[in-house]
């Protein structure tokens, strides 16, 4: 009877996570394809074309991009954990990059038509790619991924690393143009913002798939902790680079009224309520993976904590689309 009832209670748990993964993403594709016009509807700004797609396609590489960089670090930090169980989940990376491959060919089609959508394949311009900055940066993430799912399928999945950094390195340098005034700061904030939101968000669901799988070992509870050290310090440098970018584009005296008043601003309200209420969930994960009788209760609002961050990787991708508030 034990043993039916606790199929049953498994059975049920699966489907309803299978059910929150469907709406979170249905909620992650919603949010960039139909944000632009809610954002703007009132502030003036015109709509660039696409803008919706484009903020799909910026969510999708940032999710890719995120998961093979969390899994790499949480294997990581398993490895070192004492008494770690052998078993690893199966890799998403391969799938992960590919799909990020597939985001940045996209992305790559549209900066080829002079940022427009292309209405078939003929007004794509490829050789043109190697005539602009943004072009030659496009090529580079679309290889990077691509060279990423190559490495993540071969024996030496670690070499993924490499290709990785590039795409961060090249999303750095797209974000900030070189008419902006010090691009080169900006991109620096941006790349520590990308990489730590990387670890952060993947090394997260990785953390939560070992777990799983080691099905409550006292290893289990260890590797939690040490991701949850790791995890404060990515928390507090993924807000202060993005307090800082958020300074820089708009100024101290005019944050207020833009935050309600531009497209830009309203995103960013949002996504920083958004990640006020993630700040929450790991705080509470981190009270009850310190004083719980079972540290491995902290698994709850771990789980709400990647839901949250789903959400705001969708958010993030929102904001790349929309126009800067700040006039250069």
């Amino acid at each position: 009877m034990r043993t039916r009832v606790g199929a049953d209670s498994a059975r049920r748990s699966g489907r309803g996570r299978a059910v929150a993964v469907l709406v979170l993403v249905a909620l992650g594709a919603v949010i960039p394809l139909l944000g632009p016009s809610a954002a703007l509807r009132g502030t003036g700004e015109a709509d660039a074309p696409g803008s919706g797609g484009i903020g799909l396609l910026r969510a999708v590489l940032f999710a890719a991009l995120s998961i093979p960089v969390g899994e790499l670090f949480v294997r990581r930090l398993a490895r070192s954990v004492p008494g770690a169980l052998p078993a690893v989940p199966r890799s998403w990376s391969t799938v992960a990059n590919s799909v990020g491959f597939v985001a940045a060919l996209g992305l790559a089609s549209v900066v080829a038509t002079g940022n427009l959508v292309p209405g078939s394949l003929a007004d794509i311009d490829v050789g043109g790619l190697y005539d602009s900055r943004d072009g030659k940066l496009a090529l580079l993430e679309v290889n990077a991924f691509l060279a990423a799912a190559l490495c993540a399928a071969s024996g030496r999945p670690g070499t993924q690393v490499w290709p990785l950094a590039a795409v961060m390195v090249a999303e750095a340098l797209r974000a900030h143009p070189a008419t902006e005034y010090s691009p080169l700061i900006g991109s620096g904030l941006t790349l520590v913002h990308l990489v730590c939101a990387s670890l952060w968000v993947g090394g997260l669901l990785h953390a939560l798939r070992t777990l799983r799988l080691w099905q409550g070992a006292e290893a289990g509870a260890a590797l939690l902790g040490r991701y949850a050290r790791v995890a404060a310090v990515l928390l507090v440098a993924v807000t202060a680079t993005g307090v800082c970018s958020s300074l820089r584009r708009m100024p101290p005296e005019t944050i207020v009224e833009q935050l309600t008043d531009t497209a830009y601003g309203r995103v960013l309200l949002a996504k920083v309520i958004l990640m006020a209420g993630v700040a929450v969930l790991a705080l509470w994960a981190r009270i009850r993976l310190a004083r719980a009788r079972d540290p491995l209760t902290a698994c709850s609002p771990a789980r709400a904590e990647v839901y949250a961050l789903g959400v705001v990787v969708a958010v993030s991708g929102l904001l790349t689309a929309l126009p800067v508030p700040i006039r250069w």
